[in-house]
């Protein structure tokens, strides 16, 4: 059975299919590139808490930058959220956001706690 939540017109924000769980893509407010990380990975934490998971069961990320300059303050931040052992499957590139007030956005794939 498929789950879905926080559904509209267009996408849903959770969807579950037995033991996975896939987040839509999940941007932040901020100035700099750290703070909207920071804000992304907190939405992100509380998803997946909503979901019954954590981030220690991602299973994969999948990254989106507007620009690649700011690939290493977003792995500042990025590292010191997800924990020691427990890196997913990643991938970062580079291309134009929903709006350019945006600089990252994140989405994951993981599974059931």
């Amino acid at each position: 059975m498929i789950e879905r939540k926080h559904t509209r017109d267009r996408m849903s924000q959770i969807v579950i299919n037995g033991d996975t769980i896939y987040l839509a893509g999940q941007v932040g407010e901020g100035e700099t590139v750290a703070d909207q990380t920071h804000d992304c990975l907190a939405t992100i934490d509380g998803l997946l808490a909503e979901a019954g998971s954590d981030r220690e069961h991602i299973l994969q990320a999948v990254i989106w930058l507007a620009d690649m300059g700011d690939f290493d303050a977003m792995n500042a931040v990025w590292d010191k959220w997800i924990p020691l052992g427990h890196a997913p499957a990643r991938a970062c590139g580079e291309s134009r956001l929903a709006a350019p007030r945006y600089r990252v956005e994140i989405t994951v794939i993981a599974a059931r706690a």
